[in-house]
């Protein structure tokens, strides 16, 4: 069955979104509220153990802050804290702060041209999508996207497969017809129970991952002058990552 649609993750696989971009914006958030909290890069690199802001809030209350006296209106509390985080989230983007990874804005350019169908697949918020496809690859790149599945579209957010599987649905497309890109544990589990192919680009928070059920493992997607390194995987006598690559791990994969 031939490659037809390519399904991204966003934070960590498009940009290196976490430590420098939703990690500042919670402080910010947490200091405008008024909150003595304040994540660090190695706290933030735990609670990045659970997907979703919300649920990474809770979370940190749950097993790091167990002193805190939660009001009684809990859950508004903690989506006002979201809400001002995506905030802040959205204008450091707007100042160009949180740059695409190697080789982003060229392969998906590529896979436009060659006529392959794009996805988003992330537990981020919708509003955090939109802010940086348009800061990064411009306003019209929004309908490049066939489908943006985002935040709380699906109860159940990753490692489950629940919001791959709607987005193929959305699109009436199998498993068999699509690649997934992630950089995470909790993504790899989510596309692979979604029985899909994945091609994995690490960061610094998710390098010692179990990736064991990837295509292929890659530092970046790699650019003509500034080649990938290969984690795990084979990518024949590529340095970069192209849609002829793609269609090849592709192939491998579903045979």
């Amino acid at each position: 069955m031939a490659l037809e649609a390519l399904l991204f993750d966003v934070d960590g696989t498009l940009a290196d979104t976490e430590k420098d971009g939703h990690r500042v914006a919670f402080n910010l958030a947490f200091e405008e509220a008024g909150l003595d909290w304040h994540w660090d890069e190695e706290l933030y690199g735990e609670l990045l153990a659970v997907t979703g802001g919300k649920e990474r809030i809770k979370y940190y209350l749950d097993q790091f802050n167990t002193d805190f006296e939660k009001p009684e209106n809990f859950d508004d509390f903690v989506k006002g804290l979201h809400a001002a985080k995506t905030a802040h989230y959205t204008r450091l983007l707007g100042e160009g702060r949180i740059p695409l990874r190697p080789g982003v804005e060229r392969l998906i350019n590529e896979a436009r041209e060659a006529g392959l169908r794009l996805a988003i697949a992330t537990t981020t918020t919708p509003e955090n999508v939109t802010a940086l496809l348009e800061n990064t690859l411009g306003s019209e790149s929004i309908e490049w996207f066939e489908v943006i599945a985002a935040g709380d579209i699906v109860p159940a957010k990753k490692p489950a497969p629940d919001i791959y599987t709607w987005a193929m649905e959305q699109m009436a497309v199998a498993p068999e017809q699509c690649l997934a890109f992630e950089d995470s544990e909790n993504g790899i589990r989510s596309s692979s129970a979604a029985n899909l192919a994945t091609l994995v680009t690490i960061n610094d928070y998710t390098r010692e991952h179990d990736f064991s059920d990837a295509a292929l493992v890659l530092d970046h997607l790699g650019e003509p002058d500034q080649p990938f390194t290969v984690l795990a995987g084979d990518a024949g006598d590529h340095t970069y990552v192209t849609v002829d690559l793609l269609k090849d791990l592709h192939q491998r994969a579903v045979g």
